[in-house]
């Protein structure tokens, strides 16, 4: 099958996926069906209440300086006096925001221009997304090109050296860094940090960092990427060097191995050009699916380590159950993995030609 009609299949397959994540996701932060009686086999009618334990405006009511017109009209304004479905309806409408006269004008970016509406503060929340979502994009893309970097060597070195003391000592380091819950990781290395102060704690720059200059400001940005970083770093490789430790030992006892081997080819080309080729096909699936997690990934880690991104962000929103600021997070998330997932397809496609991408 050609590459776009890959591509085209992969991105009509991707609407109903992100209509289903919007539904689910609004009815979630928004579901208040009251008082329901069900009867049961005893005769008796037993009465549940499926109502949302969370009051959005809960705030609002325990304040005494607002009056009840001031608590209505704010629950006009973010539309709580409507029905669910028409709560949804009105989301969904202002999200495909299509301006048609800009196409015939020229201007095609403006043609697609959703509204992500407002969270309860009154500020854009397109606005909000795009300051947080970049912090993170820039530490996860970070934590991702080390861990590659790092991990699939690893893999090949522990797998060619099977049994031997290297390859038991990276199993030993593997265990620890998988065993060990990133966000305790991350409470250790705050501490350090506090205890220390060789590295700033919290934020992406310092307060002067406009008055610095370009080497300064990029010193001063990688000082505070340095804990998050490393912390993310650390968990990820253990897991990747070990998945490429496996398929490569598997592939390596593969029939087609040993006959390689038994026509005398090298065994650098043996392994380097056919094993690690074939090893490394399921690792790329992987990276599309750790692709889709850039934006919600290191959400423990940016609360602990109060890294400015968009985990601390979503976490307020679904505390308070903003739904305007979760929902436009859900669908950012939702989009990244049909998106990894593509890149998956895409990667493998140029990997290894014989590979049939589907959808």
């Amino acid at each position: 099958m050609p590459l776009f009609l890959v591509i085209l299949k992969r991105l009509l397959a991707a609407i109903p996926t992100l209509l289903a994540v919007s539904i689910l996701g609004f009815a979630l932060m928004r579901f208040d069906f009251g008082v329901v009686e069900i009867p049961w086999i005893d005769g008796q009618r037993h009465v549940i209440a499926l109502k949302n334990p969370i009051d959005p405006l809960a705030s609002l009511k325990r304040n005494p300086a607002l009056t009840i017109e001031d608590y209505e009209r704010e629950r006009r304004r973010l539309g709580l006096d409507q029905p669910l479905h028409i709560q949804y309806g009105l989301w969904l409408g202002r999200l495909l925001h299509f301006e048609p006269l800009a196409l015939a004008q020229g201007r095609w970016l403006d043609f697609f221009k959703p509204d992500l509406g407002k969270n309860f503060n009154n500020e854009d929340v397109a606005t909000l997304l795009a300051q947080r979502a970049g912090n993170t994009l820039l530490l996860n893309a970070l934590v991702i090109l080390l861990t590659w970097l790092i991990a699939l060597p690893l893999g090949v070195f522990a797998a060619l050296r099977w049994r031997s003391l290297a390859d038991r000592a990276l199993t030993l380091i593997s265990a620890v860094g998988m065993a060990a819950p990133r966000f305790v990781v991350a409470l250790l290395v705050g501490v350090w940090i506090v205890k220390t102060g060789w590295l700033p704690l919290g934020g992406i720059t310092s307060d002067n960092f406009t008055r610095l200059g370009f080497w300064d400001k990029l010193g001063d940005l990688a000082a505070h990427l340095i804990a998050p970083v490393a912390v993310l770093t650390f968990g990820g490789i253990a897991g990747l060097q070990r998945q490429m430790r496996g398929n490569l030992l598997d592939v390596l006892q593969s029939e087609y191995v040993r006959l390689a081997r038994a026509k005398g080819l090298p065994e650098g080309r043996v392994v380097y050009r056919h094993a690690v080729r074939t090893a490394i096909n399921p690792m790329i699936t992987m990276l599309g699916y750790e692709f889709s997690s850039l934006l919600s990934g290191a959400l423990l880690v940016e609360m602990v380590l109060n890294y400015p991104g968009l985990g601390q962000l979503t976490y307020k929103a679904a505390l308070e159950t903003d739904a305007n600021m979760v929902m436009a997070s859900l669908i950012l998330s939702a989009a990244m993995l049909a998106l990894g997932n593509l890149l998956a397809d895409i990667l493998l496609k140029l990997a290894d030609p014989r590979i049939e991408a589907s959808v």
